[in-house]
């Protein structure tokens, strides 16, 4: 991965980013996140505001594509994430996240948002690391995960009301925490159409 293919990105919530030794490190700010509640709430746990602060470092990208990354952090606080996105704007995109759930574990999440949010925990992982990917055919999208960055599984297929150009990079969350490193490597961005958009493929 070369510092030169973030050339064309720009910043919604701008915060610091470092390319260091081939990894690219942004810095979550504190309470940052990207959310649209309908309201709810809960008399225990943690029941995420609407927020629509966290560092998004993205580039425009004009039809279908494959994009994918390396993300890891630390896991201090609940709903801490290194995560990816696709947005048309504030009120309609999608994220996939690594993140520190609200069960205490390190799982794959993934929020889509037509005006309001859903928001569903995937697979529990191991460790601090995993591969991301999102892949968008026409207004068709999947999002899947992969341990060793070769074989990739869906967490997520969804439909969103998009323009044919939309935004797409990186997002730095920490809801309810302070804030710290969100590390990726290997990213990759390709405008290609996949034979099957649950494979990723």
């Amino acid at each position: 991965m070369e510092n030169s293919i973030f050339n064309n990105f720009k910043w919604i919530n701008e915060s610091n980013a470092n390319y260091i030794n081939g990894k690219l490190i942004i810095e979550a700010t504190a309470e940052s996140d990207f959310f649209c509640n309908n309201g709810s709430i809960s008399e225990t746990g943690i029941t995420p505001e609407t927020l629509c602060n966290a560092p998004f470092y993205y580039t425009e990208v004009t039809g279908d594509f494959v994009m994918r990354v390396q993300v890891s952090h630390d896991f201090k606080d609940t709903y801490d994430s290194a995560s990816i996105m696709i947005m048309q704007d504030l009120k309609v995109w999608a994220k996939a996240c690594f993140e520190k759930t609200d069960f205490d574990t390190h799982a794959v999440v993934s929020v889509v948002t037509n005006h309001t949010s859903d928001d569903a925990n995937g697979c529990n992982i191991d460790g601090n690391t995993v591969w991301l990917q999102i892949a968008r055919v026409d207004n068709s999208f999947s999002f899947h995960y992969s341990l060793d960055g070769e074989k990739f599984y869906m967490m997520r297929f969804f439909n969103l009301p998009v323009d044919k150009t939309i935004k797409v990079g990186l997002v730095a969350q920490s809801p309810t925490g302070n804030g710290g490193d969100r590390i990726y490597k290997s990213f990759s961005l390709e405008n290609k159409t996949v034979d099957n958009i649950r494979y990723g493929k």
